[in-house]
Order: structure tokens, then sequence, then C-alpha cells
């Protein structure tokens, strides 16, 4: 036990766990200014975020529409703060140095965020494209 107590000790404040639920609130919610602040990639996809949400309230949007609408906006945003996690641990492990890795690593992190952003695109047209073409023929 005192060698798991010492072994903390060497690892710092990088290694420090929140003690209450407050303050893992505070760690997620510097996670998420962090991301707001650094990543345009992010401030863009809260913006279109933004977008669907008022459009699904002005269309009416039933209950079922309306959280699979969340569930895929959350699924790019929850997608954007990994990758920019990856891409911070990347860079904090290689440095200045390339890595073939890195980059395979930083890539692949990108193209889960692609993809879910392609699939929301998907995702909206099936349940916007209906409702505004009901509109426009009405």
């Amino acid at each position: 036990m005192n060698k798991k107590k010492s072994t903390s000790n060497k690892r710092g404040k990088a290694f420090k766990t929140s003690k209450n639920f407050n303050e893992s609130l505070n760690y997620a919610y510097s996670g998420i200014i962090y991301c707001f602040s650094y990543s345009s990639n992010f401030r863009i996809e809260v913006f279109c975020s933004l977008i669907a949400i008022f459009l699904g309230r002005l269309l009416k949007l039933n209950a079922i529409e309306s959280i699979v609408i969340l569930a895929t906006v959350f699924s790019v945003l929850i997608l954007e703060i990994l990758n920019t996690s990856i891409e911070s641990l990347v860079d904090l492990v290689v440095g200045n140095k390339y890595s073939k890795l890195a980059k395979i690593c930083k890539d692949c992190s990108a193209a889960s965020v692609l993809i879910a952003s392609i699939n929301s695109i998907f995702v909206a047209a099936y349940i916007f494209v209906p409702k505004i073409k009901i509109i426009l023929i009405t």
C-alpha cells in the first residue's frame, strides 16, 4: 500500500483526480471551454448544432425526431472533444518531432469526426427535407 501512495506522489498534479462531483464538473467544463476557445472546428460544430436544434423547433419535430437530432449533434461534439484531446496528447508525447504513427493517430481521430459529421448531414436530410418539402408545397 505504501508503494501505491509513493507512486501517486511522483505523478504530481497531472495525475490528480477529483475528490467530489462538483470538482469533476469543473474539470469537464474547463475541457468544453478549452475546445470552444481553441478549436475553430468545435465552434463551427456548435453553431451548426444550434441551427439544427432551432430548425427542429421551427419544424415542430416529434419526440423521436428530436432525440435523433440531439443524439447526432452530441455525437459530433463528443468526437470533436475526443479528437482535440487525442491531438493534444500526441503533441505532448511526440513534441516537435515528426512521427508517422503520430500522424496516423491524429488522422484517424480527425476521420472519426468527419464520419460523424457526414452522418449528421444524412440524418438531418432524412428528418428535415420531407418537412421542408411539405412547407414549400403548401
